[in-house]
């Protein structure tokens, strides 16, 4: 009934406003929301997969190494402060602007103008000067040395580079503060129809490989199974991106061959952030006590249908550096011995030490589904062992806050995936706004971990910089203050009737819809 239903509100949409018409050579898709004014230069409510469908920036990741973009080569001073880009002034924008060194300056001195927006970035606080030095060089100095300056300048945002008939004025500070949104990316957005639809065509200046497909247009289908309603009933003919379906139809949209249902390796690590600040997960026998008490195993065959793996570790065993010790797996015996070392003592259905019974608290976001179905098997395993766990559904304004200010025992975290792991997000660890800060503040190693990733930033030596990572995830690893639950790879359903030649883009938020193809 309630698909029936579904399906009826998608054919009133399309009769009575978006009316859905496909051209031949136009690909459809469908998104939670709009995209966004598109600004290169700010986040929500931009959304970063049109941003990078949209702009480049002077260089980019190609899922190993940092390769050339609007930047066609550069080279850095010994002591690497100053890179100096020799821009390919072969390229125009969108709107058949040339660009140039001098644009480039423009794009760096609005981002800069709004620093502190971005100040997330160690990039960010390190850049001394920027400036076009004549029409095809385009020099950058540091005040330090940073080994991840270039992997930063390749990420979704805020490196990437506006055309200066997109500006309205100097600065892009506000996030709809652009005229248009015109990069040197595969696709132009040319519409937008606020709750309906955004339209991208081809940018007639695009250098790359380009498909069959001249038009992108996607629509907005806030709910999760009118997405797949809109595949199944042939309106839309792909569905990408995280959340945007659900685990439960990829696999039965598995078993049907006109579809793809493809996964990538692993990216993304979904986990559990303890607080070791706050209530009884200061005590690291609570927090192991945890971490044996889950069965993670149930976790990704039943929950996640075992399209996730399983994860032991804050980063998944693709990523560098990742050679950690001190593996917690399901162990109940092991699980209540850690309680007994805490002092908690078996009372009927909970433990308890002086008098009160081990109670915590899991905030998750009350509009992810897998969360929840996660939470409440946490919830479950914790049982057995005699914690009382309170599930807290929240809004993402209210979680953002609680994360912010390290207003919980556990909070449901992930890392960012390629290219910022593991490096970058080790970094983000620093930043006080970031669950890991929060979540490490009472270890009595946390000034021993910090100084460790600080130097991280200011190590060249390939030895020594993979010796401090080491020692920082193995010290996040002891201190277990995460409960890795699984390494997420992107998925991605679309028509195999319609569509051919798909691949993963390297980094999560980098479809590559403009390479797709007719079935022929």
């Amino acid at each position: 009934m309630v698909r029936k239903i579904l399906f009826f509100l998608i054919l009133l949409n399309a009769c009575f406003s978006v009316q859905i018409v496909q051209a031949k050579n136009t690909l459809t898709a469908a998104w939670s929301a709009n995209v966004g004014p598109l600004n290169p230069h700010a986040y929500n409510p931009n959304e970063m997969f049109a941003q990078v469908i949209a702009y480049d920036g002077l260089v980019h990741f190609n899922g190993k190494t940092i390769e050339p973009a609007l930047a066609k080569s550069w080279q850095v001073s010994d002591d690497h402060k100053t890179y100096t880009f020799k821009i390919n002034t072969q390229i125009k924008f969108s709107d058949g602007t040339p660009l140039t060194a001098q644009i480039i300056q423009k794009n760096f001195n609005a981002i800069m103008h709004n620093k502190d927006r971005h100040s997330w970035l160690i990039s960010i606080k390190l850049l001394q000067s920027w400036k076009a030095l004549d029409n095809e060089t385009f020099e950058i100095t540091l005040s330090e040395p940073y080994p991840l300056f270039l992997t930063e300048l390749s990420l979704p945002r805020p490196f990437r580079i506006l055309s200066p008939t997109g500006f309205i004025d100097p600065n892009t500070d506000d996030t709809t503060k652009i005229a248009k949104p015109i990069g040197t990316g595969p696709w132009v957005l040319v519409e937008s129809k606020l709750g309906l639809y955004d339209r991208f065509e081809k940018n007639p200046y695009y250098r790359g490989e380009f498909g069959d497909f001249d038009e992108l247009k996607i629509y907005v289908l806030p709910e999760a199974n009118s997405r797949i309603l809109a595949l199944e009933t042939g309106q839309v003919d792909i569905l990408f991106g995280e959340g945007n379906f659900n685990l439960e139809n990829f696999v039965r949209l598995s078993e049907n061959p006109k579809y793809g249902a493809f996964t990538s390796e692993a990216r993304l690590t979904n986990m559990i952030a303890l607080n070791s600040n706050r209530s009884y997960t200061k005590d690291i026998n609570v927090r192991k006590a945890i971490l044996h008490a889950v069965n993670k195993d149930i976790i990704i065959q039943y929950i996640l249908k075992g399209k996730e793996y399983k994860a032991d570790t804050i980063f998944n065993p693709h990523t560098k550096y990742n050679e950690q010790k001190n593996i917690y797996e399901y162990n109940v015996t092991k699980a209540k011995s850690y309680l007994e070392k805490a002092g908690f003592k078996q009372n009927g259905q909970f433990v308890e030490k002086d008098g009160k019974i081990l109670e915590l608290n899991l905030h998750y976001l009350g509009i992810d589904a897998k969360q929840k179905a996660i939470a409440e098997a946490i919830q479950a395993d914790l049982l057995q062992v005699g914690i009382k766990l309170n599930l807290k559904a929240e809004e993402m304004t209210i979680f953002t806050s609680i994360t912010k200010n390290g207003e919980f025992d556990l909070i449901f975290n992930k890392t960012w995936g390629p290219p910022y792991e593991p490096t970058s997000y080790i970094g983000s660890m620093l930043q006080p706004s970031h669950a890991d800060y929060q979540a490490q503040k009472g270890l009595p190693n946390k000034a021993e971990i910090d100084k460790n990733i600080l130097t991280i930033f200011k190590t060249f030596n390939e030895q020594e910089f993979a010796k401090l990572h080491y020692a920082v995830l193995n010290a996040l690893q002891e201190s277990a203050v995460y409960l890795p639950i699984s390494f997420e790879p992107d998925m991605v359903l679309f028509n195999k009737e319609k569509i051919s030649n798909f691949t993963f883009g390297p980094m999560t938020t980098e479809p590559l819809l403009h390479t797709l193809k007719h079935v022929k």
